[in-house]
């Protein structure tokens, strides 16, 4: 399987309720569309420092990550960030690794939306079809 791509919206959850208070316009509410990277071995969402500064995303903690090379960098978790695709959307945690060029989106934001890679089309589709299914067990 080849690198699979698509297209998500970040948006600043602080922000979006602040909004939702009347306090700033919808307008106000920063957020971000990006082409980010499917990366099924990352268990959040990574984005880079550039990213996080333009969402204003507050720095929750400082953490070593380890990377899939086995390589242990540092890297700080933001807050949660609201990351949409399409009609669909969830928030988890963003770990801020500095030098990443592209933003991954991981598995838990992918299974927050009820998404999959289609391993045979190279792309991301509805694990349940058209319509965002919620399972609990």
């Amino acid at each position: 399987m080849g690198e699979v791509r698509t297209e998500i919206t970040l948006v600043n959850i602080g922000d979006k309720e602040i909004a939702n208070r009347g306090y700033i316009p919808e307008d106000q509410v920063r957020q971000i569309t990006v082409n980010a990277v499917v990366d099924t071995g990352a268990w959040t969402l990574v984005i880079n420092e550039e990213t996080r500064e333009k969402l204003g995303l507050r720095v929750e903690e400082a953490k070593e990550v380890t990377t899939a090379g086995g390589v242990t960098i540092p890297g700080v978790i933001t807050g949660y960030v609201e990351v949409r695709w399409k009609d669909r959307k969830t928030a988890c945690e963003a770990i801020v690794l500095p030098g990443e060029d592209d933003v991954l989106l991981g598995a838990l934001p992918l299974e927050g939306m009820d998404l999959m890679v289609h391993p045979l089309e190279n792309r991301v589709i509805g694990a349940h079809g058209s319509k965002m299914r919620y399972v609990v067990k």
